[in-house]
């Protein structure tokens, strides 16, 4: 309605009361609402449940922190972890108490949901014209999580489909579809803001749960679901986070700088009991720790079968859904 922010200001002028506004994520985004009521407003972003808010729901929660769970507790944690990042964090898609959605009525209720996002926060508010081109960025987007992309790649892909769209329209279909929460996009981690704008960033879509509504490949998705789960909780506890490329080419999957000072090198690995994938892993979070001395290096896996038992690291690795804590 318009100059509904002139009637909230002038409430808040005249009575002594507190309001709360709500609405569609893009029409209110927080420089939206600074502008409109000139800095009286705090903006606080509502995500999807995080893997211990979906347990909350639940009335799962553990009482304890997860080192102190009995075998019993943290294997029943673990197999609801194992759900949540197949289903997600949308409440709607929890299932009503013991009763989980089919698969087949939740994927459709989150397509609907990111359907619902793209017409009503990107097209019909930026007037968008390339709408296949937008859907064709979403898929890609979501089909290919915790993956690299850059604007340039993304239009010669889109042009090598038969979309006609120029580079420029694509740079702004991406800044549409972040600043409508679809999707987040990480830097790499540089104090040069060319070399931060020339390199791939990494995409996230906003819930796990989007991955395999959107992933018509029949592959496995864990790996990439538990790092999307990671990314959105370390931007839930307002972490600066970016991924790290060494010079020599290794990289790490984040770089977190935490509002307390507390800096964190992360690799995340579903299954680190391959000696191989563990040498990697480690051998990436030792060459970037070079270059970031200043950081705490850590190893986020799936369950508590934990690293190969030769492995001579005495690196700490927190195990099982500790991270969530």
């Amino acid at each position: 309605m318009e100059g509904w922010d002139r009637f909230v200001r002038r409430v808040l002028d005249t009575e002594s009361i507190d309001i709360v506004v709500s609405g569609s994520s893009a029409r209110m985004l927080s420089h939206e609402i600074h502008s409109s009521l000139r800095g009286r407003a705090m903006t606080t972003g509502i995500a999807p449940f995080s893997f211990r808010e979906a347990l909350r729901h639940r009335g799962e929660e553990p009482t304890v922190r997860a080192e102190r769970l009995t075998a019993a507790a943290r294997s029943a944690v673990e197999k609801r972890l194992r759900e949540y990042l197949v289903v997600g964090g949308f409440p709607e898609a929890q299932g009503s108490g013991k009763r989980p959605l089919d698969r087949a009525t939740r994927i459709a209720l989150l397509q609907g949901y990111v359907d619902n996002v793209l017409f009503r926060d990107v097209i019909e508010r930026h007037a968008v014209s390339q709408v296949a081109a937008l859907r064709w960025i979403i898929r890609h987007a979501l089909r290919n999580p915790c993956g690299s992309f850059s604007a340039t790649k993304l239009h010669d892909d889109l042009r090598s489909q038969g979309h006609n769209v120029a580079k420029d329209t694509v740079h702004a279909l991406l800044d549409h579809l972040i600043d409508a929460f679809v999707i987040a996009a990480v830097p790499v981690a540089t104090d040069s803001e060319r070399r931060r704008n020339t390199n791939p960033r990494k995409v996230y879509p906003a819930d796990p749960g989007l991955i395999d509504a959107f992933d018509t490949s029949g592959r496995s998705n864990t790996g990439h679901a538990l790092e999307t789960a990671v990314y959105n909780e370390l931007s839930r506890r307002g972490a600066d986070i970016a991924y790290v490329k060494t010079k020599d080419g290794f990289e790490v999957d984040f770089l977190a700088r935490h509002p307390d000072g507390r800096q964190e090198l992360i690799q995340v690995c579903a299954d680190p009991t391959d000696a191989a994938t563990w040498q990697r892993e480690t051998r990436a979070l030792d060459a970037a720790h070079s270059e970031h001395p200043r950081t705490e290096r850590l190893v986020i896996v799936l369950d508590v079968t934990g690293p190969p038992k030769t492995d001579p690291s005495a690196m700490r690795v927190p195990t099982g859904p500790g991270w969530a804590k």
